[in-house]
């Protein structure tokens, strides 16, 4: 997909939101690595905490006109620590500590079954790459679909199981929109997360 942008209009950033180079990102890598353990609540903050330490730096890149592309973002985060099925750690509260980050203007979730997941080089090496939690997290998801909220709305899924240039070509197709609303100036202004409402 990011063959379809100018080359110096947009900056990749494929572990942004995982960074393991920060304070944060080291207990997160230790964690997701299986050498530390943490209690549910305590690694969501981290998890959260360590996209907040990279907004600077993405409100920077963007008003210099550069499009940020990630492969993960607040959503990932809410959906897995509220897949863990905690009791004490619903998808709302997950959501809570992210209220206020910069809103994507569209959000691709790469569809594909836990037996399609699992094929993939290096797959089970990290905490969360169970299959029990990976169906779990997909039916998350896709619920945030029919939930009625901001979510709804940006996010577009991709079914992930084609060839690798299929998927490309329709991936480009669901941020196209977007990218000649911005290129037209018909978006402004940046968005940020807002909060869901009281009844959800």
């Amino acid at each position: 997909m990011l063959e379809h942008f100018d080359f110096q209009y947009w900056a990749y950033a494929e572990e942004l939101f995982k960074d393991r180079t920060t304070a944060i990102g080291t207990m997160i890598d230790s964690y997701l690595q299986n050498t530390t353990d943490l209690e549910d609540h305590a690694i969501h903050l981290l998890f959260s905490a360590n996209r907040w330490e990279k907004i600077a730096w993405i409100k920077e890149q963007i008003s210099r006109g550069y499009t940020i592309v990630c492969d993960r973002y607040y959503y990932s985060g809410m959906v897995y620590s509220a897949a863990k099925k905690n009791p004490t750690l619903s998808l709302q509260w997950a959501r809570s500590p992210d209220v206020g980050l910069p809103r994507p203007d569209r959000v691709l979730f790469l569809d594909l079954t836990a037996e399609e997941v699992e094929k993939r080089l290096g797959y089970g090496e990290e905490k969360y790459e169970k299959r029990e939690l990976q169906e779990t997290v997909r039916e998350v998801f896709l619920g945030l679909l029919v939930r009625g909220e901001e979510e709804s709305t940006d996010m577009v899924v991709i079914d992930a199981g084609h060839p690798v240039e299929e998927v490309a070509s329709t991936l480009w197709k669901a941020v196209q929109t977007v990218v000649k609303e911005v290129e037209c100036g018909s978006r402004k202004e940046l968005g940020t997360v807002g909060t869901w409402s009281p009844t959800l």
